[in-house]
């Protein structure tokens, strides 16, 4: 792990925008993040909730997904903002503002968020092979476990590669439900009165569902991160001009979200609601669609949007992930390690519930995981409307009224929807439960405690403890000069060694340092016998070193020479230790990504094991 002090530090301002060009050329520069947020309006967990609501309720919520994609734009459009004006993403944002156990508890809950939707990534890539390729529904799940490598494929090409990737995906999911409304020929007029405001008891679980599958908790953290991508210039021209586009990017994305959703709703509406058919599973719906429709060409381009829309959520859930333990913990984890942690904690209920359940089961755990998101949602929306309102942080870009008016009202209708879910599910609880006290020992503590930290969060600045930011580093200090008495070199006899040495030379002539080349023999031998192994590979090995050894000799520097046997990290930091040395210097791999996991990185793990400073020579 590393600290870092910006969003996602590997693409921070590696996109230009061009100067002086027109509006189509400039609108592509900025043009992106937004799409990459969108997927998270569009992911399998949107399909649960949307074909349930348009298969029990016919069109009647398909006003929910209207006022959800509204508060979308308008929740997004303030997180691009604060990423654009105050270059800030809201994780990092959070942890300025509140005390460090509120700052942690926002953490964990905002993980269980990401873990959520990751379930509903799971579910949804399993259940696309399964229809594609009949591949179990478990085994399906367990396989979603390997995309981590699809992650790191794309992610080495560049933050535009993989946008461009997402939009390709996106727009698979479109075409295929562009086919499905065209094949399902809904009725004009009905769709028309599903837009009017209605709702029932029945209909509301369904409805915070499909208000918490499109508003996205995560998707706040992403974008605040993903605007900073582009090198904006930081005048308040620049930030003005980008925040422009950026909402203009944010209408056209998410609105081409809204599309995908309603279609879904409405080719519910049309097809199983119309028939009397109550969908139980995805894999129903899948099925049904055939004999409705006439035509198996619309399962199967069902079949490829879903397993399109899995994919794609995977590698925006990935980002979030990191975004929000960077900007909460300021711990930066490998992507590949991030996202095998968040992947594994997906599949084991996941697992469970259909080992468990059977494939059945997956239906209504994809449905719980949206509602865990819309509970989430109000511990993101808070901050995000309090620093987004703030003139001391945000400056002249800060909300006027009727933004900070209409912020309010959304965040009041999030909150009324999950207090009312909230209070329905523990009275239920407690009748259930015939008097026992577990309910009151349990779900109403917790309950009671995130009611208690929604008011406190909601609470005006000066009523909350604020957080002192920390001192920025005195301007004037004095340096203190490092002498370097013990010098390590770590020689791996390939192209790297010439540079190095030249550097350790340098500053071996420059400190009137003694000189260590270090080289770390790893063949069998050396990894069983160690010390003791003196096959051909250990030979030449030391003769190569003796060779190096006695060449720097001739130019009067004290060198010693000396071979480790093993695993190359561990013997560095051997050697270094034992030889008290106070300078390593080492030669970059040259690798990164996939290549790590098949080579190693030896520099980490010795950078990380010791205390003293190692100079990287690439």
């Amino acid at each position: 792990m590393e600290r870092s002090t910006v969003s996602l530090s590997e693409v921070h301002r590696s996109v230009a925008i061009p100067q002086s060009v027109g509006l189509v050329k400039r609108l592509f520069a900025f043009a992106g993040p937004a799409y990459l947020v969108s997927v998270g309006y569009m992911d399998p967990g949107n399909w649960a909730t949307d074909l349930e609501g348009g298969a029990r309720f016919g069109y009647q919520l398909l006003w929910v997904l209207v006022m959800s994609n509204l508060m979308a734009i308008l929740l997004q459009t303030l997180s691009a903002r604060m990423g654009i004006a105050a270059g800030r993403d809201l994780a990092q944002a959070c942890r300025e503002s509140y005390p460090k156990p509120i700052g942690y508890v926002l953490w964990v809950m905002c993980e269980i968020a990401i873990a959520a939707c990751d379930l509903a990534e799971v579910l949804g890539t399993a259940i696309g092979l399964n229809l594609l390729f009949n591949v179990p529904l478990l085994y399906g799940v367990i396989i979603t476990g390997f995309d981590t490598m699809l992650f790191l494929v794309i992610q080495h090409f560049g933050i535009r590669k993989m946008e461009a990737f997402i939009i390709m995906l996106i727009s698979t999911i479109g075409v295929c439900f562009g086919m499905e409304l065209f094949l399902s020929k809904p009725n004009i007029s009905e769709i028309a009165t599903g837009l009017m405001p209605q709702l029932s008891s029945e209909s509301l679980y369904v409805a915070i569902g499909i208000l918490g599958a499109t508003v996205m908790p995560h998707n706040l953290y992403l974008h605040s991160a993903l605007v900073q991508t582009r090198s904006v210039e930081q005048t308040k021209e620049g930030k003005k001009i980008a925040c422009k586009y950026n909402m203009i990017d944010t209408a056209i994305a998410l609105n081409a979200a809204l599309f995908v959703n309603a279609a879904i709703l409405i080719v519910a509406a049309s097809t199983f609601f119309k028939n009397g058919v109550v969908v139980t599973e995805i894999q129903q719906a899948h099925e049904l669609l055939t004999p409705l429709l006439g035509t198996t060409l619309a399962s199967t381009a069902f079949a490829i949007a879903l397993l399109s829309a899995g994919q794609s959520s995977t590698l925006t859930g990935t980002l979030a992930g990191q975004i929000v333990m960077e900007g909460f913990l300021r711990f930066k984890m490998r992507a590949w390690l991030r996202r095998l942690i968040t992947r594994l904690i997906a599949i084991i209920p996941a697992v469970a519930v259909i080992a468990i359940k059977g494939e059945q089961g997956s239906y209504d755990l994809l449905i719980l995981s949206q509602v865990i998101l819309s509970m989430q949602l109000p511990f993101a929306v808070i901050p995000l409307i309090q620093y987004t309102s703030d003139k001391g942080k945000m400056g002249e870009f800060a909300n006027n009224v009727w933004v900070r008016i209409l912020a309010w009202v959304v965040a009041i209708i999030i909150i009324g929807l999950n207090a009312n879910l909230v209070i329905d599910t523990i009275t239920e609880l407690i009748q259930e439960s015939n008097g026992a006290l577990w309910p009151w020992l349990t779900v109403v503590p917790v309950a009671v405690g995130c009611a208690l930290l929604l008011v406190y969060i909601a609470l005006p600045k000066f009523f909350r403890r604020r957080k002192e930011p920390v001192p920025l580093p005195a301007t004037s200090f004095e340096l203190v000069d490092q002498n370097y008495a013990r010098i390590g070199v770590a020689l791996d006899y390939g192209g790297m060694d010439v540079k190095v040495l030249s550097h350790a030379v340098s500053a071996v002539k420059r400190n009137e340092a003694s000189l260590y080349l270090f080289h770390v023999v790893e063949g069998v031998s050396g990894q069983l016998f160690g010390g003791e192994a003196y096959d051909d590979e250990a030979r030449k090995d030391k003769e190569h070193l003796d060779a190096v050894a006695a060449q720097l000799r001739e130019k009067g520097i004290e060198v010693h020479a000396m071979l480790g046997y093993g695993r190359v990290p561990k013997q560095l930091v051997k050697l270094s230790t034992e030889n008290n040395i106070d300078l390593l210097i080492m030669g970059a791999h040259g690798h990164r990504g996939v290549k790590d996991l098949i080579f190693g990185a030896s520099i980490s793990e010795v950078r990380h094991a010791l205390s003293i400073p190692v100079l990287v020579v690439k």
